[in-house]
């Protein structure tokens, strides 16, 4: 028997014991009165009643010593002759063990090494712990068993719980951020018909009820929310999980959370402004700085945001001028610069690959512009060059983290450019959009000018400098064998 498995039964032998001796090792209920972090803030001598997860357990004989932690901080408790009454210090040496749940009631002392501590006067058990917890000072060292394990990741980490105090105020900032500027929070249906509103491949399943075949959502409710802005509203938002069927890696998952705001009245310059006011914003709430080193790059989020003219930087890095090269000459160039591709791509899906070449030579900040109208079949043409439309893109560490755009209202031409997608589709391309006849119809009805924009949890993966799964609190796994 290896040494785990005698600590259990060692556990659970402990745990009949309570049992026969009527003691309830998992009562419904403790009155807490006060959090940890409450206790080390109390006066010498006051009374305090306290509860968490015992961490560290020491008995010298006439004295214990154990650390007991909850969500806000630990303290030390102290258990000691003639102080702590005899009972419940037989308690504490026969049943209880690190990693337990107790309640404690005691007064509030300083050690002669002074420590801040909690004299026990009384310790009760509110759930015995079976399994041990992984040593204090290695933890989880196999980086797959943290993330299936990310509750034990969390408990013996205090940075890893950080982490995810502030993904929520991250989260929290924009949407407050949103709300005082006058958006409504609005919520679309995570199943569809068709997957609209990106290009990606969505999750598909069957919905038994009405008997028919549907998709989980691959954008924040983007025809929605353009279709409550043919409703009336003028500024609507988003916050929720949506879903792509593609592959992993550093920044990139299959389920995540993405914001999307929706502007009437607005178009891509106005845009710009307000995404660059809100990840300041972003930055100063919730990180408290303006300046990050991540992925290798250091950006400065308080200096003048550039922006990035998608043709001229191709031909900037590569050489290649984008509408005068045809597909072979792209090609070439991506072979000459070792980037693999798919061998049935158009060209502006192979155009879109130097784009992604180019990209990782840039820190920003800034905005790419003037993207090719085949790349975003959703947004408006630049009125001075009809090849190009009114986009903007977050350029920060060489990676795109954020997209919007002045929204497509031309019905007849947002017609015309599904009916590519769809001839797209049947050759192949499983990231081609959908022709929503609904989305058309809607349209036909007349929406406003709009500006859009989505910005996903990968910008928070990259202001903390890790790869987006760390960052995701209990992220997908295999099951294990």
């Amino acid at each position: 028997m290896g040494r785990e498995d005698q600590i259990v039964q060692e556990r659970l032998r402990k745990l009949g014991e309570l049992r026969v001796n009527n003691i309830n090792p998992y009562p419904d209920k403790f009155d807490k009165k006060q959090t940890c972090a409450e206790c080390l803030k109390s006066k010498l001598g006051a009374k305090v009643k306290t509860a968490g997860r015992l961490i560290t357990k020491r008995d010298l004989g006439k004295i214990a010593f154990c650390v007991l932690k909850d969500e806000s901080e630990k303290i030390q408790l102290v258990l000691q002759d003639g102080e702590t009454p005899q009972k419940e210090k037989d308690f504490f040496k026969k049943y209880l063990d690190s990693g337990d749940f107790v309640g404690v009631e005691g007064e509030i002392i300083k050690t002669k090494t002074g420590e801040i501590s909690i004299l026990v006067n009384k310790i009760e058990i509110l759930s015995k712990a079976i399994l041990p917890l992984p040593e204090k000072f290695h933890g989880i060292s196999d980086e797959e068993e943290k993330l299936r394990k990310r509750y034990l990741d969390i408990l013996m980490n205090a940075e890893v719980k950080e982490m995810f105090v502030k993904k929520s105020k991250f989260w929290n900032t924009i949407r407050n951020f949103l709300l005082e500027k006058g958006f409504l929070e609005v919520e679309t249906p995570v199943l569809e018909n068709s997957a609209g509103g990106a290009a990606a491949t969505p999750f598909k399943t069957h919905h038994n009820a009405l008997d028919i075949d549907v998709f989980l959502r691959i954008s924040m409710g983007e025809l929605w929310q353009k279709k409550l802005m043919v409703a009336g509203y003028e500024k609507t938002f988003e916050i929720g999980r949506m879903f792509r069927n593609e592959g992993i890696d550093m920044e990139h998952l299959q389920d995540y959370t993405q914001m999307e705001f929706y502007w009437a009245y607005a178009n891509y310059e106005d845009g710009m402004k307000l995404v660059e006011e809100m990840y300041k914003k972003i930055a100063k709430e919730v990180f408290e700085t303006l300046k990050f080193e991540t992925h290798g790059y250091k950006i400065d989020l308080g200096k003048k945001w550039e922006k990035y003219d998608f043709e001229q930087t191709i031909k900037k890095y590569t050489g290649i001028e984008i509408y005068k090269s045809d597909k072979e000459e792209i090609k070439k160039k991506l072979k000459e610069l070792e980037v693999e591709h798919a061998p049935n791509l158009d060209k502006w899906k192979l155009v879109d690959l130097l784009w992604k070449y180019c990209r990782k030579k840039i820190s920003g900040p800034g905005f790419l512009i003037n993207q090719p109208v085949e790349l975003s079949p959703l947004a408006k043409r630049n009125p001075e060059d009809k090849r190009k439309v009114e986009q903007f893109q977050i350029i920060l560490a060489g990676t795109e983290i954020g997209n919007g755009y002045s929204e497509l209202n031309d019905s007849l031409d947002q017609e015309q450019r599904f009916q590519e997608q769809m001839k797209l589709k049947e050759k192949g391309d499983k990231e081609s959009m959908e022709h929503d006849k609904s989305f058309v119809e809607a349209l036909k009805y007349g929406m406003p000018p709009t500006c859009g924009f989505g910005v996903s949890e990968r910008l928070f993966s990259y202001l903390m400098n890790k790869p987006i799964r760390e960052c995701v609190i209990f992220p997908l796994m295999k099951p294990e064998e």
